[in-house]
């Protein structure tokens, strides 16, 4: 225990010492989702709080449309896309129809729409629109709903903060070196959040992501980073991050 404890230690010094400069660089000027859930009004409920800091990323979409900036729409869709993953639990867990409507009808017709030729921005706009009043709808369901089982909020905590990391292999892959770069410092930023639930699960998986981060860091770093060893990496990390997160969902699912 002593020695998986100092392994721990040792490993998250060298992680901030190492990337700090570099995560200084990243995230600034990014105002991060779980920035946007801290500063929530007091006393108000982190579900109602976390699902309400989503809706900025719709309202960009439908500016970027109205510009007819389809880069633009594609970017704040996919920041909506990236948050949303956070958050849906507390809008599935309440109404499966409106989760449906949200993410398997009203989503998936726009990021089809989106990744067309020649996109109609019309059609989009009106969709668009649709499911952003589609959304305040879930906002004011969860704002009058009683709250959840506390697990839930500590599910979301994980997921938010996951959020990040989510980003980096797509980014890779589509050869965006710099938002790889700024969502794995994001991830980096807020791990310090919620890594005593990790360590509270599993020490070694906790030691084990502590190393995979520095891995990723330095992978990260050339100008040009090898892929696929930064993309097996990432998902390594994922891997046992999300082993954290379905034990939490299999136990807040069977309390009432």
């Amino acid at each position: 225990m002593v020695v998986r404890e100092t392994k721990a230690a040792l490993a998250q010094w060298i992680r901030h010492i190492g990337f700090g400069l570099f995560t200084a660089l990243a995230v600034l000027g990014q105002a991060s989702h779980g920035g946007a859930v801290e500063a929530a009004k007091p006393g108000e409920r982190l579900d109602v709080a976390s699902v309400k800091s989503v809706r900025p990323t719709l309202v960009d979409t439908i500016a970027a449309l109205q510009k007819r900036d389809i880069a633009g729409a594609k970017a704040a869709f996919e920041a909506y896309d990236s948050q949303w993953n956070g958050i849906e639990m507390y809008v599935s867990t309440r109404s499966k129809d409106m989760y449906d409507a949200l993410e398997h009808v009203l989503q998936a017709r726009i990021e089809k729409a989106l990744s067309a030729p020649n996109p109609d921005i019309a059609a989009l706009q009106a969709d668009a629109q649709t499911m952003l009043a589609k959304y305040d709808e879930a906002i004011d369901m969860v704002a009058k709903a009683a709250p959840l089982n506390p697990l839930w909020d500590d599910i979301a905590r994980l997921r938010i903060v996951r959020a990040h990391l989510r980003e980096v292999a797509p980014a890779l892959k589509a050869g965006n070196f710099a938002k790889a770069r700024k969502s794995f410092a994001a991830f980096d930023n807020n791990w310090d959040s919620i890594e005593d639930m990790i360590k509270a699960r599993s020490a070694d998986d906790y030691v084990a992501i502590e190393k995979g981060m520095i891995e990723i860091e330095q992978a990260l770093m050339p100008e040009k980073p090898d892929v696929a060893q930064a993309t097996a990496l990432v998902n390594g990390v994922m891997a046992k991050y999300n082993v954290t997160v379905t034990e939490l969902i299999k136990e807040a699912r069977s309390r009432p």
